[in-house]
């Protein structure tokens, strides 16, 4: 059987300039989730950049990608514009996409989706209880019926987003906040998962259930079609009329 080939996405600058980050994640949380993620032997994952020409996703790279996974908080507009219409144009053609945190405000994400993303948040240290809400679907698989991080910044409702296909997971926050932290969409050929946890300056990508979320996404986004053209024929008719 053929490896999933998940391009990690990050922007790699908090890490390098935030000792409260490079604590957590001295080599960058996109080192972190690929390692998790090579631990499953149906996954091969490689890492990409900010800083690396066309952010690292150029044409070939996107081209032997399957699943690609996105970090994001400070530096969305830094972003090309191009290489978010080619993210975009890739989902729709057949790649999954994992948004993680807050790339609920990146390009691709508020393109792919047509919404704001926006909501509200606090960074206060709270304990975040994350819920299960559709245990037979296949990112919930091995994870129980609740769970805690010990803290995670606080993200709350109202979501920007549209309908989900299926909300996954919803979290409760110390504050009395609660959000729709696991939601999964589709647009034409591509899956789209969001993710809530994974502030930079807590550890959730070390946390267990939080790595098998991700990687039970990864599998569930894998391409049913990838190649699909996106195109407008003009179709002879199949009758005679």
């Amino acid at each position: 059987m053929n490896k999933i080939n998940v391009t990690v996405w990050n922007e790699y600058g908090n890490e390098q300039k935030e000792q409260a980050t490079a604590g957590i994640y001295p080599n960058g949380m996109h080192i972190t989730i690929a390692d998790f993620l090579n631990k499953d032997e149906d996954i091969n994952a490689k890492t990409a950049i900010l800083s690396e020409a066309e952010h690292g996703l150029t044409e070939e790279v996107l081209d032997n990608t399957d699943v690609l996974i996105w970090w994001g908080h400070k530096y969305h507009d830094k972003v090309d514009d191009h290489v978010a219409s080619c993210i975009v144009e890739r989902v729709q053609r057949g790649m999954g996409i994992i948004f993680l945190h807050s790339a609920h405000k990146s390009k691709p994400f508020m393109r792919l989706l047509g919404t704001s993303g926006s909501l509200c948040w606090n960074e206060a240290d709270e304990r975040c209880r994350v819920w299960t809400c559709a245990p037979a679907h296949p990112i919930t698989q091995g994870i129980p019926q609740q769970f805690v991080l010990d803290r995670e910044e606080m993200y709350g409702e109202p979501f920007g987003i549209p309908e989900p296909q299926q909300t996954v997971f919803i979290s409760w926050f110390q504050s009395g906040n609660v959000f729709r932290s696991g939601v999964t969409f589709q647009r034409e050929n591509g899956r789209i998962f969001y993710f809530q946890p994974g502030h930079e300056t807590y550890p959730a990508y070390h946390n267990e259930f939080v790595q098998r979320i991700i990687t039970n996404a990864v599998k569930w986004a894998k391409p049913v079609v990838k190649t699909a053209e996106l195109v407008c024929p003009n179709t002879p008719p199949l009758e005679k009329f």
